[in-house]
């Protein structure tokens, strides 16, 4: 077996939210970035998953996005950004300058193919710029989120339709779709926004969801239904069963926009079609409407592929994890999966995994 062509005491795999928290406060607790930590990010820019968002996409119409820790020692704060400007570019900006201050070294772009057991270390392989490379680790923090693993749910038919089908990380902007029959699939924030954007652009629009969507009258989360979410999160990672979904436990506030759009009717929905046929959808009594296109607001899986090869996952369908560290393999922490896979609990997860690493680390005398 050759050796690693670097070595370092932990490798934390992705850039984004529960990426850069778990950096901050590995770097308080005594490790040099770049050296004794290495924060790897696939991404071309600054901004996580958000740097991917559609253009239209504004602060004030997503569930909140929490500050990072030590976020305000730049003077900067989302609860009193632009809500004006694009979201991707207040995010990425911000994530920039988070970076650049707290010297977190991060190596972009760098996909992460596969993590390998060589028995004591873990054997990181990624590929960069500058070709593939290897990383010999003790430890590894997981904060790859969901972003590279859409879901779009199998329907007979499906395969064709002679419409175009896009995925809420493919779309790009309501233009697209100029005077088309447009279906929307999803009962969460991302169909709502695609609805509301599409309005009077496309020329009809049809809204599908397997289950009725659940508008709440707090215009912001209360604590109690952040606190229930995250709880959720926590009860199925620790059983190895397959996440819920965010919003599907906090429901989706009522804002003024939203309100404004259920008193028009525009937010009327219909229960899921039971198949696609090559340029509409249907429903078991009959029903048919024309489709253009679809739009599958259908949410993302955890991206674990390059995993795989350690054998986390359970039978239940997902990895175990208890307090953000693998049920399966103590050298491995999830710092975007369970609790830690949105912005309610990825700030929270920081502290608490930097501090088992840092203890982790002792025990092997690194």
């Amino acid at each position: 077996m050759t050796e690693p062509d670097l070595t370092t005491s932990c490798v934390v795999i992705g850039a984004g939210q529960a990426g850069l928290s778990v950096a901050y406060y590995l770097k308080r607790l005594g490790l040099e970035a770049g050296q004794e930590f290495v924060l790897l990010d696939r991404g071309p820019s600054t901004g996580g998953a958000w740097q991917f968002r559609w253009e239209a996409l504004r602060l004030g119409s997503a569930h909140r996005v929490n500050d990072l820790p030590g976020m305000d020692e730049l003077g900067l704060s989302f609860t009193t950004a632009d809500h004006h400007a694009p979201a991707r570019e207040v995010v990425a900006d911000y994530y920039r300058q988070y970076e650049e201050h707290y010297g977190l070294q991060v190596v972009r772009p760098a996909t992460v193919t596969q993590v390998e057991d060589l028995g004591g270390e873990l054997l990181v392989s990624l590929t960069t710029e500058n070709g593939p490379l290897e990383l010999g680790t003790s430890t590894i923090v997981n904060a790859t989120g969901t972003w590279g693993s859409p879901f779009v749910p199998w329907y007979a038919g499906r395969d064709a339709f002679t419409g175009r089908q896009v995925h809420t990380g493919d779309y790009v902007a309501a233009e697209e779709f100029a005077g088309q029959n447009v279906v929307i699939v999803g009962a969460g924030t991302s169909a709502i926004g695609f609805i509301l954007e599409l309005e009077g652009i496309a020329a009809t629009v049809t809204w599908a969801t397997r289950r009725p969507p659940e508008f709440i009258d707090e215009v912001d989360l209360s604590l109690e239904a952040r606190e229930k979410a995250v709880a959720e999160q926590d009860a199925a990672a620790r059983a190895g069963r397959a996440l819920p979904s965010i919003v599907s436990g906090t429901g989706v506030p009522r804002t003024r926009r939203i309100q404004a759009a259920l008193d028009r009717g525009v937010l009327d929905f219909r229960p899921m079609f039971d198949r696609i046929e090559r340029n509409s959808v249907a429903w078991a009594d009959g029903t048919r409407v024309p489709a253009d296109a679809i739009i599958w607001a259908t949410g993302f899986r955890p991206e674990l592929r390059h995993l795989a090869s350690l054998r986390l996952r359970e039978k239940e369908g997902g990895v175990s994890v208890d307090s953000y560290r693998s049920g399966r393999d103590p050298r491995v922490f999830f710092a975007g999966y369970g609790p830690a896979a949105s912005t309610i609990g990825a700030n929270r997860a920081g502290r608490n995994i930097a501090r088992q690493v840092v203890a982790q680390l002792s025990k092997m005398g690194r």
